[in-house]
Formats: C-alpha cells, sequence, structure tokens
C-alpha cells in the first residue's frame, strides 16, 4: 500500500521506484502558469535543469495552438505542442501538422444548436475554432476575458452555424454560472457516448467538446510512442483539471497541482505545491532533479 503525506492526504510520498522519465509533459493554465497569465521564474529554471539532464519538455493544453506558443517560447520547449486538448499537434520549429482531429460537422452544428436554446443563451458564450482561429457569436465579458488571457483576437459572425462550413477543431461554452455549466456538461454525456463525443471542464468555468478519438492521454501516447519511441514508463505529466486526467493516468508518473480539484487530485501520484507556490518546480525538483 502507498503511503500517503502528512501534510496532504492525496500526496503518495514515493509513487515510483526506479525512475527512467524521458519525457515531461505539463499544462499550461494552473499547471505553469497562475494568476499572472506567465511563467514564473522558479517554474522556468526547473524545467531548464530538466533538460539540461536530456528529459524532453512537451505542453499539452486545451489552450489554441497560437495561444500556447508564447509558454513554448518561455520554457524553452524542444517538441510539438499538443493544443486544442490534443485535437492539434504541431511542431513549432518546423510548422509540421502531426495530427489534426476535429469534431465531426453533424456534431457541431448539433452543440451549437444546444446552447442557442433559449432557457440558457443568454448566459453562456460559445467559441468555436477553425484552423486556429477563434470566431464567436459576439462580444460580451466572458470573451473579453478570455481574449485577454489568450491573447487571441476572436473574429464575430453572429450566427455560428453560418461558418460551420467545417468541422472545428473545438467548440467551447463558457459561463460564470458553474451550476449551469456542469448541468450542460451533464446533460450532453446523457445525449451523447463517450464514443460520440468527447466533453471535459478545463477550469470551472468551461465546457469543452471534442472529437471523441482526442483527449491529452491519447495526445501524450501518440507523442512518447509514436514520435519519440517511448513507453509509457519514462513519462512524467503535471496538470491540474479534469482535462489532465487521462495523460496524469496514462504518464508512468503523473502529478497533480494543489489546487486541482480532489476528483483530479485522486488519480495521481503525487500533489504537488499549488501553482502560486511553483508546484510544477517542485514536483520537476522532486522527481528529475
Amino acid at each position: 500500500m502507498q503511503t500517503t503525506s502528512a501534510a496532504n492526504p492525496l500526496a503518495v510520498e514515493s509513487p515510483v521506484s526506479n525512475l527512467d522519465i524521458r519525457l515531461l509533459v505539463v499544462d499550461i493554465d494552473g499547471t505553469i502558469a497562475g494568476e499572472s497569465n506567465d511563467v514564473r521564474e522558479p517554474v522556468k529554471q526547473a524545467i531548464q535543469a530538466a533538460q539540461g539532464k536530456g528529459i524532453q519538455v512537451a505542453i499539452a493544453t486545451g489552450r489554441m495552438y497560437r495561444s500556447a506558443l508564447r509558454f513554448y517560447q518561455a520554457i524553452g520547449a524542444d517538441l510539438p505542442i499538443l493544443a486544442y486538448q490534443g485535437a492539434w499537434i504541431q511542431d513549432p520549429k518546423t510548422e509540421k501538422l502531426y495530427q489534426h482531429v476535429p469534431v465531426p460537422q453533424k456534431l457541431a452544428l448539433e452543440l451549437v444548436d444546444y446552447y442557442e436554446q433559449p432557457e440558457w443563451r443568454s448566459q453562456i458564450s460559445v467559441h468555436c475554432y477553425m484552423n486556429d482561429q477563434l470566431y464567436i457569436r459576439e462580444w460580451d465579458s466572458h470573451t473579453k476575458d478570455y481574449s485577454q488571457r489568450s491573447s487571441v483576437q476572436p473574429i464575430t459572425v453572429g450566427d455560428l452555424r453560418s461558418i460551420l462550413t467545417e468541422a472545428p477543431t473545438k467548440i467551447l461554452a463558457l459561463s460564470n454560472n458553474i451550476p449551469l455549466i456542469d448541468q450542460l456538461l451533464a446533460n450532453l454525456r446523457q445525449r451523447y457516448t463517450p464514443a460520440e463525443l468527447y466533453t471535459t471542464k478545463s477550469v470551472p468555468t468551461f465546457l469543452e467538446a471534442n472529437n471523441p478519438g482526442i483527449n491529452k492521454g491519447i495526445a501524450v501516447r501518440y507523442l512518447a510512442e509514436e514520435v519519440l519511441g517511448l513507453q509509457a514508463s519514462q513519462v512524467m505529466a503535471i496538470g491540474d483539471n479534469f482535462n489532465d486526467l487521462e495523460m496524469l493516468e496514462y504518464a508512468g508518473l503523473g502529478v497533480a497541482m494543489g489546487n486541482a480539484p480532489a476528483g483530479v487530485q485522486s488519480i495521481a501520484q503525487w500533489v504537488a505545491p499549488d501553482v502560486e507556490e511553483d508546484g510544477a518546480a517542485a514536483a520537476i525538483e522532486k522527481f528529475l532533479l
């Protein structure tokens, strides 16, 4: 039986033995970037130290590819970015697009119809992503905050169905009404099986919908095994929310942040300090340095 830390009952003291980690995969928001929306120096230094030991580093995020680029540059990553929960995998150095797995067009249209229902239309903002561009119905407070944090300028189109002439990469519903987001997520999971649609929350106010053939776990496995020729036991992943579950489960060493929900912490092999306490740096120092 594994023992847990007295300071944090969910944090495992010795999750694995004989570590041979060759790939470190990190989430962005809530993991390497907190309220400041930047990577703090201790985290940068820890990542660079791991790279100095020959460990390759990749980013896996729900963000757009273009929004993840500055974090890739900030930490000196050297592998393709796993963006949109892994639906879009692209190497910034070569611009090679390894993989793009969009939401089927029919499902995308159904989702937009669903979000347009009068009982909640005024409470949510719907974002549609195509060709690494963000399309919105209209500007509102949710979109303004999102645009500022992501450094992406949305394109206003009115009726989103008018631009769904091809399959989008992802559809996101945002609302500060967290119970409503939870209700919408529960409704979608009743309507669609996991084989039909992948739904998750990346933060409490974000409901993400992707192709059922992708999630961060699938994307990390693809990068590790197909691109790099590694095994799961050679992968360490750090994340903070429900969209990180699959990659934490896949990795030989899965680390949850101290700010992660209990449901995420419970499946991790170790729980790091909070993002504002540079928890990612603490995890890297503990297991890789």
